[in-house]
């Protein structure tokens, strides 16, 4: 049986002005997504995250909403000039190296398997001036990485990006995304 988002799904966005406003709703709906790991330590640094990405210029969050409740979101920003993190990847680098930072994609379990997760990427990356999307993904997550190769990126390299953290794949896509 496929799933498909419901009609009430209402994608929200936001910026860094609104992350008082926010701020916690990201960290429930993260405590939600990761009940399971939030013993570990990385897991439970997320609200510093949240604080370091939503102060970053340009930030950009988008909220999916079931009525009135949170249901996942995707946040990100724009690598500032010269700080492209994934440069070291990509030999020669592009020509044009401007690069969005996708930090976050979740959706609370209820609500995964209805096509939430690309509604909100997609929504985070539409219109964006950037000529690149970069992001993260933990490598033992293999189906969740297929997912983002199906959105257009490519796996460019590997990093742990704190002592604590998974190994991650870099991921890079070009802008604008194909849509079908």
């Amino acid at each position: 049986m496929e799933l498909t988002v419901p009609d009430v799904i209402e994608l929200r966005p936001f910026t860094s002005d609104d992350l008082p406003t926010v701020r916690q709703l990201l960290i429930d709906v993260h405590a939600d997504a990761y009940a399971d790991q939030m013993d570990d330590e990385f897991h439970q640094r997320f609200p510093w995250f949240v604080d370091h990405w939503g102060a970053m210029n340009g930030f950009t969050c988008v909220v999916a909403y079931d009525g009135d409740e949170p249901v996942g979101f995707a946040y990100g920003a724009p690598a500032g000039t010269g700080r492209e993190w994934w440069r070291e990847y990509l030999v020669p680098a592009p020509e044009d190296p401007s690069t969005f930072s996708v930090s976050e994609l979740m959706v609370r379990p209820q609500w995964r398997k209805r096509g939430i997760s690309e509604r909100l990427h997609h929504s985070l990356l539409r219109d964006r001036p950037e000529a690149l999307a970069v992001l993260l993904v933990d490598t033992t997550h293999r189906r969740v990485e297929a997912l983002y190769e199906a959105w257009g990126y490519r796996r460019v390299g590997t990093q742990r990006p704190f002592a604590d953290s998974p190994l991650y794949a870099v991921m890079v896509a070009e802008l604008p995304l194909i849509q079908d």
